[in-house]
């Protein structure tokens, strides 16, 4: 498929955690438990390379938070690891653009505003020549011109900028794309099944410590080479039930889509902590971060009025768009302690993939592609003793906490966490 090459990211120079040596010459059976946009992709890919995959998901594929996500993608982050991400990310959404039957990928400019009197103005510069290093093709801009170039009215705003290489698509059509695609990859695709860690005989606080990770899938155990957790919003609580303290803490986000046209660029309101973009229905716009944990399987998924107000007011005062509501709801996103998520082993064979800060869906084709590259080489390093490189990203490494950190959420899209 396309876009196999390795990613250009930061590895971690610890010696990996050792597993028993595989010594069948069988491909390696792999799980991939959660059927979002990470997990679907990482299924996809881990088949494309050899491996025995089967896809779980306890509903249907991309019904959780993929489903619901604004499907804004850009490659402008400043911090090194973020920008390598988001470049392979970017990289492969146009190569699937024009391989993967379903999919569809629009080219957009990408502005982030930030009004008068907002303390992140200063923060604006060294942030896009921190893109720029990056080869990201991001300027400042006077507000004046921006308003030139876009219909977008500038004249509360102190700062601009304007990432060129961004662009949009529908979340749920990827998932349904890439789903078909493992099909076609031979996955296994499982659908409306329960999966727990551990053997339910076993003690499940041990269910990392045997020669490979068990499953209990709707009661019965199963057993794999590896397994790849990529449950968002449902991550803490799933591997709570295994006795693994991770923290993961999902909060509620929401969104709106609009009939009337909208033919302007993708907008980041930074000061209202607002976005919008162009939709097949008009226009598409979010807001509405909740920073307080939500339950998963207890949240209102349907928009509030307060968000509804807010969020018209942004589109009527930043581009003289009187939304006509069609769908108003609310979503989860993942927050973690330093605000990067946890990508890799949490035992031998037992591989995480959270906590993404609401860019979870805009990485998915690169994190999907570095989750089955790591399992991979992680099952055949297994074999051969202890290695001087692990093939995580060291600053995603899921044990650098305790698992019981206090802490407070924080948006992912705001202008000083990409600063960071």
């Amino acid at each position: 498929m396309p876009g196999d090459s390795s990613i250009p990211l930061p590895t971690s120079t610890k010696t990996p955690s050792s597993t028993s040596p595989v010594t069948t010459t069988d491909p390696p059976r792999v799980a991939v438990v959660g059927g979002g946009a990470v997990g679907v992709t990482a299924a996809a890919d881990l088949a494309a390379r050899g491996a025995e995959t089967t896809l779980y998901d306890r509903d249907a594929l991309g019904s959780g938070s993929s489903g619901r996500a604004a499907g804004v993608l850009y490659d402008a982050y400043a911090e090194d690891v973020d920008a390598a991400l988001a470049a392979r990310a970017m990289e492969r959404f146009r190569d699937l653009d024009e391989s993967l039957p379903g999919f569809s990928f629009t080219p957009c400019p990408y502005v982030i505003a930030v009004r008068e009197g907002d303390e992140d103005v200063e923060a604006v510069p060294a942030m896009v020549d921190r893109m720029r290093a990056h080869g990201r093709e991001v300027s400042v801009v006077d507000p004046d011109a921006l308003g030139e170039r876009f219909p977008l009215a500038t004249d509360n705003l102190a700062v601009a900028a304007v990432a060129e290489g961004a662009g949009w698509c529908d979340p749920a059509e990827y998932v349904a794309a890439m789903g078909e695609r493992a099909r076609i990859e031979d996955v296994d695709v499982r659908t409306g099944v329960e999966v727990a860690l551990g053997d339910e005989a076993a003690d499940t606080t041990d269910f990392g410590t045997g020669p490979t990770p068990n499953l209990r899938v709707d009661g019965e155990s199963r057993e794999f080479d590896a397994v790849v957790v990529a449950v968002g919003a449902h991550t803490e609580s799933f591997f709570a039930d295994a006795c693994v303290p991770l923290p993961v803490k999902p909060y509620r986000v929401q969104a709106l889509t609009s009939r009337r046209a909208y033919d302007g660029p993708m907008v980041y309101d930074a000061t209202a902590g607002a976005y919008f973009r162009p939709h097949p229905t008009g226009l598409l716009a979010g807001d509405g971060t909740e920073p307080v944990e939500a339950d998963p399987d207890e949240y209102d998924p349907e928009a509030d009025d307060w968000f509804r107000e807010d969020v018209s007011e942004v589109l009527r005062e930043r581009a003289d768009h009187d939304p006509d509501v069609e769908r108003a709801w609310a979503g989860l996103c993942t927050a973690t302690p330093d605000g990067d998520p946890l990508v890799g082993e949490v035992a031998p064979g037992v591989v995480v993939a959270a906590g993404w800060q609401g860019h979870g869906f805009m990485r998915a084709p690169a994190v999907g592609e570095h989750v089955a590259e790591g399992v991979l080489a992680s099952l055949e390093r297994s074999g051969e003793g202890e290695a001087d490189t692990s093939p995580w990203i060291d600053a995603f490494d899921p044990q650098r906490f305790d698992g019981d950190e206090s802490f407070e959420i924080r948006e992912g899209m705001s202008v000083r966490s990409r600063s960071e």
